[in-house]
């Protein structure tokens, strides 16, 4: 089972590629291969189903936009890829809990050839980094197929975290891989996407084409 892996170019606005991934869940078939959809967005707050709203402290000028995912509010932003898992969880025969375990081992193989010493949390989903959070994830299922994703933190202006409570966490803190990144390190945003793309579609146990 080939996984599609797309880039899609500049900053990709949130509700377009939101109704995109709807559309595409609601329209597959049983033989419409997997596609993972690697991209950056504008600045944009996202608030999960189960978000609350005190948990957005001063949104500013940044919109907040509710969405079907599970989880808390969130940020994206230009310099932190976002990845877009469209699987098909009955034909691979995985269970919601094994996809979030795929996608958290998936991040952290990509920082350690960073030299990036990055684990998972049993308590809070995500990816941490001596307890600060440098990758976020939450999904929706319909249908049996999954849809969202994960956002890892690359390059990025760190400022609109302190405008919310972290995926629902009070005074969680938030970083990158760039100020993870060991002393002579460097990073190319291009070289960490297409890395994750290459993860991803490897724990999947599939060959990635492009679409």
């Amino acid at each position: 089972m080939d996984v599609v892996c797309r880039r899609l170019a500049g900053r990709a606005d949130y509700l377009t590629t939101l109704q995109a991934m709807k559309t595409f869940t609601d329209n597959r078939g049983a033989d419409t291969p997997d596609e993972l959809w690697l991209l950056q967005h504008p600045r944009v707050f996202t608030q999960g189903q189960a978000g609350k709203a005190e948990h957005v402290l001063a949104p500013g000028d940044i919109p907040v936009i509710q969405v079907d995912r599970g989880g808390q509010v969130t940020y994206h932003g230009p310099g932190q890829w976002v990845l877009y898992l469209l699987v098909d969880l009955r034909r691979r025969g995985l269970g919601v809990r094994q996809l979030v375990t795929l996608i958290e081992n998936s991040i952290v193989q990509v920082l350690e050839a960073y030299a990036i010493h990055a684990a998972p949390r049993a308590d809070a989903p995500g990816v941490y980094v001596d307890g600060d959070k440098i990758a976020s994830l939450g999904l929706r299922v319909r249908r049996g197929c999954s849809y969202h994703g994960l956002a890892l933190n690359v390059d990025l202006d760190l400022e609109p975290f302190l405008r919310i409570n972290p995926c629902g966490h009070e005074g969680l803190r938030v970083t990158s891989m760039a100020q993870c990144l060991p002393e002579g390190g460097t990073l190319d945003m291009d070289e960490v996407g297409n890395a994750l793309l290459a993860q991803v579609s490897a724990e999947l146990g599939s060959p990635p084409t492009s679409g």
